[in-house]
């Protein structure tokens, strides 16, 4: 797999998220309390609020547009609401955060 680098593990707060642009839209990246870090596509499957401006919550992201909470590690709408966001392999290295490249690119597909 052939990975980009986005920047490092200090770039997001703890239970925060950075927004990363890439040629197939925006990706938003989280870091859990625990420093697990995630990557989905920054829209609510709901109405497409931005999952980036959002509360992260253990391995879940709450939407702030409607309160949809979605799973980082799956992607999959979680409760009672139905939906998905497309996950993306993310890779630490000491400090530093990679995306796979695959992955975005089989977005434009």
């Amino acid at each position: 797999m052939n990975w980009i680098s986005i920047g490092t593990l200090s770039d997001i707060p703890r239970r925060g998220a950075r927004c990363v642009a890439t040629p197939q839209g925006k990706v938003a990246v989280f870091r859990t309390q625990d420093d697990q870090v995630y990557a989905i596509d920054d829209h609510c499957p709901h109405k497409g609020g931005p999952l980036s401006q959002g509360i992260v919550h253990d391995a879940a992201v709450t939407c702030p547009l409607h309160n949809w909470v979605i799973s980082l590690e799956t992607g999959k709408a979680l409760g009672a609401d139905e939906g998905a966001v497309r996950t993306i392999p993310v890779k630490v290295e000491g400090e530093r955060l990679f995306l796979a490249l695959e992955a975005l690119a089989s977005r434009a597909a």
